[in-house]
């Protein structure tokens, strides 16, 4: 890949996960690492460290050939910003869950305020040649602050994760002065034209913005506006599905299943992913399909995230109740129909579990792309692959058009989705997962980090400095 000559790369994001070496990372962070390393640069963000006061005191590393800066919160900003604003403001409105979303003043005043510190904080590393990258619904103000501290620099911001209808945006207190802090960035991108279009939607109609063509206009601010799907690094990913490790794994998996087909799901533990719902559609599948029943189980890798928030707490506790339920009323002495397990796995040795099983349920009600399901593509035997069963909601949706697409509010769905997948010959399961594999490869990590540094890389800068 060739980048300008004379430009870095500053990567922002809340979190910094560069430099690891030990096959941890996600396809996020190995094409940033990638991109650093050949262009220079920095990656910048918290520490996930505490500190009593805020210094400005900057954490300066160098491994594997990337250097990171990284900053120190004070508990106050962490309960704020992070726990408030991001994950109990905007996560859940993002993701349609307006029922779930917490609307605080010292919510935003901390979302504010750790925004303004990460600007001042990073401003100075910043030379006059480097590009500027922002990441995601944790910084959407950041380029406003950096203009106002000077940079002129060409900057970029993506988001991971949906954008919410206009009525739903609209419910946020100051929406209108939030997003119009996006007109600093000279580039945004969104994983899906969906995406994309409600932005427009709202721009244009709670803001007055002019649409052309694929760029938006605000007054004397122009935007570049591109959808820009995320992928995994196939090639990585289906290498570590022949690894020691994964091969380990499936043979685990393999030999506990006692010739019963497995279902798989993982995920975080988050109420966007839609788990309760499917564990419904698979207590559905068992009802309707009383002769099947001992010939399948639902293993549901569930890692605990985000424990300071009551709702992923309650999400928990549902989840426990509902797979204990489950477990109960259709259990036998040999045969439990679903395996429930509240850890993560590294990278290979899930590998091996997506390539054990023969259905891939992910289900999320809303996820502005899904990886896990390319995962579990790339990790498929080509020769005896598995079907993925995927929610229509999913950004993947609109590239994975070899899934067997569902709505995940659909019990009768998931349930008929199932025994689909179970009856499938194998001649269609070749056909679809060969059909979705070549996206997977085609559309990869470094695919869409290219496609998006291109674009940011031929704009001039747009000298969106907020009046």
């Amino acid at each position: 890949m060739e980048f300008h000559p004379l430009s870095r790369l500053i990567v922002i994001s809340n979190r910094v996960s560069a430099g690891n070496s030990n096959g941890a990372q996600g396809g996020l962070a190995v094409a940033l690492t990638s991109a650093l390393r050949e262009m220079g640069g920095i990656w910048f963000g918290w520490s996930g460290e505490l500190t009593e006061e805020f210094s400005g005191q900057v954490n300066l590393d160098r491994k594997g050939g990337v250097t990171t800066a990284t900053v120190d919160l004070e508990e106050q900003d962490v309960e704020e910003y992070y726990n408030g604003y991001a994950n109990r403001t905007l996560w859940p409105l993002f993701h349609y869950r307006i029922d779930l979303a917490e609307y605080e003043r010292d919510f935003a005043g901390g979302y504010r305020r750790a925004n303004e510190r990460f600007a001042e904080t990073v401003r100075p590393l910043i030379e006059r040649d480097d590009v500027v990258w922002v990441q995601d619904y944790h910084m959407f103000p950041l380029g406003e602050e950096l203009r106002r501290r000077g940079c002129r620099n060409r900057m970029g911001f993506f988001l991971h994760i949906p954008w919410p209808p206009r009525r739903l945006l609209g419910t946020l207190p100051g929406a209108n002065r939030l997003v119009e802090t996006l007109f600093a960035y000279d580039v945004i991108g969104f994983q899906t034209a969906e995406w994309l279009e409600a932005f427009c939607d709202f721009v244009r109609e709670e803001m007055g913005a002019r649409i052309e063509g694929d760029v938006v206009v605000l007054g004397k601010r122009r935007v570049r506006l591109l959808d820009c799907p995320i992928g995994i690094d196939a090639r990585e990913f289906a290498g570590l599905a022949a690894s020691p490790a994964a091969r380990l794994a499936f043979r685990q998996m393999r030999d506990s299943a006692v010739g019963r087909e497995m279902i798989v799901g993982v995920d975080r533990l988050d109420y966007s992913k839609g788990l309760e719902e499917r564990f419904l559609g698979y207590e559905r599948f068992l009802t309707e399909h009383p002769e099947e029943r001992k010939e399948v189980f639902l293993l549901q890798i569930a890692p605990p995230s985000r424990a300071a928030v009551e709702s992923y707490q309650r999400i928990r506790s549902t989840l426990e109740g509902l797979s204990g339920r489950i477990n109960g009323a259709h259990a036998d002495l040999d045969w439990v129909p679903i395996r429930y397990v509240n850890q993560g796995y590294p990278r290979d040795v899930l590998a091996g579990v997506y390539r054990a099983a023969r259905i891939g349920l992910v289900t999320p009600l809303r996820d502005g792309m899904n990886l896990v399901a390319k995962e579990y593509v790339a990790a498929q035997d080509p020769e005896d692959p598995g079907v993925l069963i995927l929610s229509r909601f999913a950004g993947a949706a609109s590239q994975l058009e070899g899934a067997v697409l569902v709505n995940p509010y659909s019990a009768e769905e998931m349930s008929d989705a199932i025994m689909q997948a179970l009856r499938m010959p194998l001649s269609e399961r070749i056909e679809r997962w060969r059909r979705m594999m070549d996206n997977v490869e085609q559309q990869d990590v470094m695919w869409w980090l290219k496609r998006f540094t291109d674009v940011l890389f031929e704009e001039a800068p747009a000298g969106n400095v907020p009046a």
